[in-house]
């Protein structure tokens, strides 16, 4: 270890390094969960400048101005998305309406099924019913404070959701100064490789995101089919949020299936139908991993699963749901700064989803056994 001042190398035994390593782990972790209403905004604007630089390079080719060509593109970007948000909205609140009664009428269903579980049980019905009465009243007690929560994180959300667009503006507009700031910081002599790294950084971001566009269309298109088919109810909100969910891994799945079963019991004469709901979407999952994945996404992402679940459930702790969403594109950038410096390989190899080669025990056993 160099220190700041010097070229001498500071020779620190492994434990001195292991807590250095790990202050710095808790002062990062610490830093971006208090500055989190400063951070989040950025990392998404971001990530969306880099999907958008394309279209500003293409405009701003064709003679029209920098700033023009920001705002035209940024322009269009929102109002595609106030439309995705205006339509969902609309649906939502048909749906709110319809909500009590859903509500009451999955009650019925469990109240059902409780009673022939208790009969089968030989479990006092009594007892249940007054397990899910003292969860009502908890839950009611909680209900106060939860309305404060839910309008803070709702103030929170406009606040992020107002400064991305300035934040975007702002990174396009000060992108070359912001390059040439990166390649002034890391010196001539990391020119090449930081060059490549930068390359890759924005391919693998703009690959994964349109892919994860594609995919959430996909998905969406073929939640809504089969729910009309089915006949469900709001079949076009809960496809489309479905899609949606689907950016969550292995957790948003979950969500997703449940909402429309709930809705299948409530307005459908028999319980069947929630049953084709759960079949369908698991056909439709492995439609999705198995075919639309692997061709649109092409493995731009190649990030184990255990890594994947342990930072999708980290990114909640840390950010909420922001971070369930950015968590991913975030550990896959981290992976590709990883495995372009030397030191860091074996942990881009660890975050990494290549299997090394197995050596079979077999094999060697035969080998000692002819020596």
């Amino acid at each position: 270890m160099k220190s700041f001042f010097t070229d001498k190398v500071l020779k620190l035994p492994v434990y001195a390094k292991m807590t250095v390593i790990l202050i710095g782990i808790i002062a990062l972790i610490s830093i971006l969960y208090f500055a989190a209403n400063i951070i989040i905004p950025l990392v998404f604007a971001l990530i969306i400048a880099i999907l958008l630089q394309p279209v500003v390079k293409f405009l701003v080719k064709h003679r029209f101005n920098r700033i023009l060509a920001i705002i035209i593109t940024l322009t269009a970007t929102i109002l595609l998305i106030a439309g995705v948000l205006f339509f969902l909205i609309s649906q939502a609140s048909l749906f709110s309406k319809s909500l009590p009664a859903i509500v009451d009428s999955v009650s019925e269903t469990i109240n059902q099924f409780l009673a022939w579980f208790s009969q089968k049980s030989n479990i006092n019905p009594g007892i249940i019913h007054e397990q899910i009465a003292s969860a009502k009243k908890e839950f009611i007690s909680n209900y106060g404070s939860e309305i404060g929560k839910t309008l803070l994180s709702v103030g929170n959300t406009l606040i992020i959701v107002f400064l991305i667009p300035v934040y975007i503006f702002a990174i396009l507009y000060y992108e070359p100064i912001l390059s040439e700031f990166i390649k002034k910081l890391f010196g001539k002599d990391n020119l090449p490789k930081l060059s490549e790294v930068m390359i890759k950084i924005k391919t693998l971001v703009q690959g994964y995101l349109t892919g994860l566009i594609i995919e959430i269309g996909i998905v969406s298109a073929l939640n809504v089919t089969f729910l009309l088919v089915l006949g469900i109810e709001y079949a076009f909100l809960l496809g489309i949020i479905g899609g949606l969910l689907n950016l969550i891994p292995y957790l948003g799945g979950l969500v997703a299936v449940a909402l429309p079963m709930m809705v299948a019991l409530a307005t459908k004469d028999t319980a069947w139908y929630a049953v084709y709901v759960m079949i369908g979407y698991y056909v439709i999952q492995l439609l999705d991993n198995n075919i639309v994945v692997p061709k649109i996404m092409a493995s731009k992402v190649k990030i184990n699963a255990l890594f994947t679940i342990m930072v999708v459930i980290a990114g909640n702790a840390l950010w909420g749901i922001s971070g369930m969403f950015l968590a991913i594109p975030i550990l896959a950038i981290i992976k590709l700064i990883f495995d372009h410096i030397e030191p860091l390989k074996p942990w881009g190899f660890l975050l990494g989803d290549t299997m090394p080669p197995i050596i079979e025990i077999k094999s060697i056993l035969k080998k000692r056994k002819k020596r």
